[in-house]
């Protein structure tokens, strides 16, 4: 189906992109593989773009030429949406790095695709502004955040990637170059085009730029640890605060077993370990005492729900000891086993414990071990399968029988396969069976229209 890489063809793209193409064992094998590795391949060629221009130059050619093409920023992903599955031209944007305008009129920050999650938000902060958004990756990309609609802790309050994009420029992949959206706070001007790109993973063009929406930045912040007897007395407290008439920024699940592994990995001692189970929440705004009497009012209301204790964590030490601590719970618990791969499923705040009380079933009935922590605020929930001492086959085998019974009883509660991971290769028959045939085909469809070869990330999301 597609076209194989040649001489001719590494000759016109390194005319494309002079010095920055590389081909064979010039490329690392880090580049065959995301984060957790659960599917590898590597692309024929990479081309380490450098504008707008380069990038629609190659696709261009690539479209012409029946080649797939695969974007790929830090490799930071988790289903594997960024591996070159079919080979062909890897298209790296680290390069496009450039943080191009602040706008204080418009409370708007310009970036290139290539920025990362850390630098924009470290450079926004010294100027007195706020990215909202909060994945626990800070070295991703902010194209890799906009293509998985990335959510993060601080969603509770403040939403999603989706809601903080306000315009994009994006290369098709026919090489044509289109702009989406822009500064405009309100847009009802026809089919919301930039909605469609953020969250495709790729699939139906290349981000090279995006106008993104900053807030004031708070002037206060204070975070609240709550140590409970047991999970489910942990989750069953949520709703309870959600109803309270409070906005927490953040509302974190996490059992003992995690921040022991944390506390492994990073070498440092989070602050409580007794408990079994723990809440972690964080206030914030503009007014210290409003952020003090709802941190209070939920401390009360805790301790009336069975909470062990309540610790105001509001010193910069204290901060760094327990954020630094959630921060570390992916690659902590990967630094435990062998091999794990994600289920990052969403069900409604309601069915939280419900849903991680049937993982220790799971865990159980398949013989794996799967320790998971999550957003409790929203409903995402990030469990891990751990192979520990098992062979490759026999961990193969039993994970696909946990997710095939975790994902369908994600189903079962009103949630669906992916909360902020996206889909990818990984996950496409989970999806299928989820949304069933009628929104597939709708996917399929609307890849076509934007991709009518299908030279972008093929086989991923909607297998096209």
């Amino acid at each position: 189906m597609y076209h194989k890489i040649e001489q001719a063809d590494l000759s016109a793209l390194e005319a494309i992109a002079p010095g920055r193409v590389f081909a064979g064992g010039q490329i690392s094998e880090d580049y065959g593989h995301d984060e957790l590795g659960g599917v590898a391949h590597m692309p024929e060629v990479l081309v380490r773009v450098d504008g707008t221009d380069e990038v629609s130059a190659v696709l261009r050619y690539a479209n012409a030429n029946r080649i797939p093409v695969v974007v790929r920023g830090s490799g930071t992903g988790l289903v594997g949406a960024s591996v070159a599955v079919h080979g062909g031209i890897m298209l790296e944007t680290t390069g496009m790095n450039r943080i191009l305008e602040l706008d204080e009129e418009n409370l708007t920050v310009t970036v290139q695709p290539g920025v990362l999650l850390m630098e924009l938000a470290e450079y926004v902060q010294e100027r007195g502004f706020f990215y909202p958004p909060d994945p626990g990756e800070k070295s991703a990309t902010i194209g890799g955040n906009i293509s998985t609609n990335a959510g993060g802790m601080r969603a509770v309050k403040y939403g999603v990637t989706r809601d903080y994009v306000r315009g994009l420029t994006v290369v098709l992949p026919t090489g044509e170059i289109v702009e989406l959206g822009g500064k405009i706070v309100k847009n009802s001007s026809g089919y919301s085009l930039k909605d469609l790109i953020v969250g495709s993973e790729g699939t139906l063009g290349v981000i090279t730029q995006a106008v993104l929406k900053l807030l004031p930045l708070p002037s206060h912040s204070v975070s609240l640890l709550v140590p409970f007897d047991s999970m489910e007395a942990a989750l069953e407290v949520v709703p309870c605060i959600v109803r309270a008439k409070v906005s927490p920024t953040a509302i974190e699940y996490m059992s003992r077993e995690t921040i022991l592994f944390s506390e492994s990995y990073l070498g440092k001692k989070f602050p409580d370990t007794h408990a079994s189970a723990y809440i972690l929440l964080t206030f914030d705004g503009n007014a210290a005492a409003q952020v003090d009497g709802e941190l209070e009012a939920v401390a009360e209301l805790c301790l009336e729900h069975g909470a062990q204790d309540a610790y105001i964590v509001d010193t910069d030490e204290r901060k760094k000891s327990v954020w630094d601590a959630r921060g570390a719970f992916l690659e902590a618990i990967k630094a435990s086993t062998t091999e794990m791969d994600e289920c990052d499923v969403v069900v409604p705040r309601s069915k939280v414990a419900q849903f991680i009380r049937y993982t220790y079933q799971v865990a159980e009935s398949v013989g794996l071990r799967i320790p998971s922590f999550g957003h409790a605020g929203d409903g995402n929930l990030h469990v891990y399968l751990c192979r520990d001492s098992l062979e490759k086959e026999e961990f193969q085998r039993r994970l696909q029988q946990a997710f095939a019974l975790m994902y369908a009883r994600a189903g079962e509660c009103g949630g669906l396969v992916s909360g902020e991971h996206g889909i990818g290769w990984a996950k496409r028959e989970y999806l299928a069976q989820q949304c069933g045939a009628v929104q597939m085909e709708l996917m399929r469809g609307i890849k076509h229209v934007f991709d009518p070869n299908h030279i972008l990330n093929p086989d991923k999301i909607c297998c096209s």
